[in-house]
Formats: C-alpha cells, structure tokens, sequence
C-alpha cells in the first residue's frame, strides 16, 4: 500500500503549484525505489534461509536415519538374544 507524501497549503502557497507537486513526485519516486529494493532484499534473505533451513532438515534427518539404523541393529541382537535364551530354557523344560 503505497503511502503519498503531501505537503501543507501553506507550502504549495510559498513555492508554487509546479514545484511543490514535482517536488511530491520525487518523494513518492523514492519511496516506491525504497520499497522496491526493501522487497526485492527481504526476498533475498528469505531464499537464503530458506536454503539453509532445508540444509539443516535434510542433515538433521541423515543423523536421524543414522541412528535408527544403529538401534534397529543393537535391538534385533537382543531379540536374538532373547529368544535363544527362551528356546534353551523351553527344551531344558520339555527335557523335563
């Protein structure tokens, strides 16, 4: 939303019509070049931090996955573990 600068009458009154609106026209000019700039650098940064903060995610998941491949190991020999320890004491009882 663009914002126009005005200026008072008594303005308009001291250095005439002409000027004062061409003077008005600069002000909005540089405003609407400021404004521009300000997004087209907002959009810059965003991008980057965009970028990084996908960077971020995609290694944080690595890690993730890496860890997981770790417990699915430890936790598959303990369920060896555990079921050969049941099979023996299930055929020391059927011994019995």
């Amino acid at each position: 939303m663009p914002v126009t600068a005005k200026l008072s009458r008594k303005f308009y009154e001291r250095f005439g019509d002409e000027l004062t609106n061409e003077l008005v026209e600069w002000f909005n000019q540089v405003d609407a070049t400021y404004r521009s700039e300000l997004r087209e650098l907002n959009e810059l940064n965003f991008a980057r931090f965009d970028a990084k903060l996908v960077s971020e995610i995609e290694r944080a998941f690595g890690r993730l996955e890496t860890r997981m491949a770790t417990f699915e190991t430890r936790i598959v020999r303990w369920m060896f573990v555990f079921w050969v320890g049941t099979l023996g004491t299930v055929i020391a009882l059927l011994k019995l």
